[in-house]
């Protein structure tokens, strides 16, 4: 469902696994001046759900990079690591409309259930190509209910899989609005069964990212064209879970001379490095807009 009219929310969103770099800090500055030019409100969250990789340092370090930008949020900055209670209620309730099944298949099952749908004709359905590569082709969705129940309740490490073409079957025909691209409809089926939670994560992007949006209020959802296809995913969960569907506008990504994405390990863009080089604030918001702008015209 859609929101009702309101002031524009927007969020920047980013995980604590390392420094600010200039295409995050473009991301920030992007969703900064859609609240702001619309007077409306612009927040902060940070996506720290893998508690593995995700340290308090570089939170703080994102933050204060944020600051000195220029950047401005609403508090309290919503965290993911304390509302894992929000994301377990949703698994719950996807649970009790049979849409969820436990996948006890390790990485090494999968890619050899792939390799013989490649080999064997009659197979080749299990093996179709998604957004992220081949998609889960749905080992343990064919466990009968006692079997898997029988085998969480022994331990056996399991994640929790959206059986897709049920839920889409489930939710109906379904579409988003891209700010940039305009009117879509959504098929989620391309991704297949996507995992949304783990033993070690007890939720996942999509499962947490559409929660969030619709808990905190946010309008317009910002976000690079990387994630364009995940949207589809998101919009399923909306309609099972009963959230709102914020206006999405995916924007450029910013990429190293040699087309790869901006990364935390290129240490010379981060804001941290640039700052100590010498690059003001202005200086550094002239460069991320003057490579965005490149990178629509590419």
């Amino acid at each position: 469902m859609n929101p009702p009219e309101t002031r524009t929310v927007t969020r920047f969103a980013p995980s604590p696994t390392g420094l600010l770099h200039l295409g995050t800090a473009y991301s920030a500055m992007y969703a900064y001046d859609a609240a702001k030019s619309a007077g409306g409100r612009f927040l902060v969250r940070i996506e720290d759900i893998d508690q593995g990789r995700c340290r308090p340092e570089f939170e703080d370090a994102i933050l204060e990079d944020l600051a000195w930008l220029g950047l401005t949020w609403e508090e309290p900055v919503r965290r993911q690591s304390g509302h894992f209670a929000d994301y377990r209620a949703a698994l719950d309730r996807l649970a009790a409309a049979g849409l969820l099944y436990p996948c006890f298949c390790t990485r090494a099952d999968i890619a050899a259930e792939i390799e013989a749908s490649l080999q064997e004709p009659g197979r080749r359905t299990a093996a179709f190509h998604g957004p992220d590569g081949f998609i889960y082709p749905g080992i343990c969705r064919a466990l009968s209910a006692d079997e898997a129940a029988g085998r969480v309740a022994a331990g056996e490490a399991h994640a929790l899989r959206l059986n897709t073409g049920a839920a889409a079957a489930a939710a109906g025909p379904l579409t988003w609005e891209d700010a940039r691209a305009g009117g879509q409809a959504a098929t989620p089926e391309i991704f297949g069964d996507v995992v949304l939670a783990r033993k070690d994560t007890p939720t996942s992007y999509h499962l947490s990212v559409s929660l969030d949006d619709h808990l905190q209020g946010v309008t317009r959802a910002t976000r690079g064209r990387d994630v364009f296809a995940s949207t589809h995913v998101h919009r399923l969960l909306q309609a099972l879970l009963g959230l709102d569907t914020p206006l999405y506008d995916h924007h450029a990504v910013l990429t190293a001379e040699d087309g790869r994405k901006l990364s935390k390990r290129d240490k010379s863009e981060t804001i941290r490095g640039l700052r100590d080089d010498g690059h003001s604030a202005e200086a550094i918001w002239n460069m991320a807009m003057a490579h965005a702008a490149a990178e629509e015209t590419a």
